[in-house]
């Protein structure tokens, strides 16, 4: 019987969705669709749904790792950007497509002395993907600054807005992450008034920061693992502070451990890359490594902060 065509005008099939992603890893997507307005990621989904086809939203793709086998089903790529400042009150109101880049966001907000992002500077990804994964760096995190966010509901096919209550974000969590029905569109931040030059100072101490402790240069996806509770560490460790995954990880001796082209960073051993030709099958052996080491040495079971898209069965 002959395969069904989807009918979407823009759609591209067989492409490798590698070059999408930091990590450089990935097999080849069976459909893949850059939705460029709201409009096009909502009837993009609505038809994904209605074929009963799977389908995966892709942002940046900084941190996910894409099955070398590829994706049988439709990849949307979120490409809605842009941005509109508005005051409102003492404070300022940001909305922005969820494809807007995170470097757009605070080079914009830096610009117009805008307070609130500054901690997300030398992060990269885009807003849609930091709010479904409550990104967060230096004390902060995305939760700290979304007032409300657009998003499509695929169960009911409806755009619907969450205010910061509905999103229910905790530590790297979000309602989106548990419900892949609902399609970040859009966000409208919070941010307030500043000094110009204390906020770019303030950035560049923390990229400062950032290229002291985490490998650059090299094709990675971000911490591989959320750190864990202090209350997992302070019982272990008799400790009054919360140790990293990282740590943890140190402490097991795998620092600079490979596995065929993947390896544990030497410099940051949450962080693994890609030496050039890592495969998935590499990076998810040395993830199984660490998680069986951490486990056996310390009973705590750390958690993927990394995100997977594999082949659907």
């Amino acid at each position: 019987m002959e395969e069904k065509k989807i009918a979407l005008n823009g759609l591209k099939e067989d492409i490798p969705l590698a070059k999408f992603t930091s990590f450089n890893i990935g097999g080849r997507a069976k459909y893949f669709f850059e939705g460029n307005n709201k409009r096009e990621i909502i009837k993009a989904v609505s038809l994904a749904k209605q074929e009963d086809l799977p389908f995966f939203i892709l942002g940046g793709g900084s941190n996910l790792l894409v099955d070398d086998k590829g994706y049988q089903g439709l990849v949307i790529k979120i490409q809605n950007s842009g941005l509109k400042i508005q005051k409102e009150n003492s404070n300022f109101k940001v909305a922005a497509g969820a494809g807007t880049s995170l470097s757009l966001l605070v080079s914009n907000a830096a610009e117009n002395g805008l307070s609130g992002l500054e901690w997300t500077v030398g992060i990269p990804g885009t807003l849609g993907g930091a709010i479904y994964g409550n990104a967060g760096a230096f004390g902060k995190s995305m939760k700290d600054i979304v007032k409300e966010v657009e998003v499509f509901d695929a169960k009911d096919l409806q755009v619907k807005i969450y205010s910061l209550e509905d999103c229910r974000f905790d530590y790297r969590e979000s309602i989106f992450k548990k419900d892949k029905n609902l399609i970040i569109l859009s966000a409208v931040l919070e941010l307030k008034k500043g000094e110009k030059k204390e906020i770019e100072n303030k950035m560049k101490r923390y990229l400062s920061e950032r290229k002291k402790k985490q490998p650059m240069g090299f094709a990675c996806a971000g911490s591989v693992f959320k750190n864990p509770s202090f209350a997992q560490t302070s019982r272990r460790f008799m400790t009054d502070r919360e140790l990293s995954a990282g740590e943890l990880i140190e402490r097991c001796g795998l620092k600079g451990r490979s596995i065929g082209g993947a390896k544990i960073s030497e410099k940051h051993a949450n962080f693994i890359i890609n030496l050039g030709k890592a495969k998935f099958s590499d990076v998810r052996r040395l993830i199984d490594l660490i998680k069986k080491r951490v486990r056996s040495k310390f009973g705590i079971e750390l958690e993927e902060e990394l995100q997977y898209l594999e082949h659907p069965l």
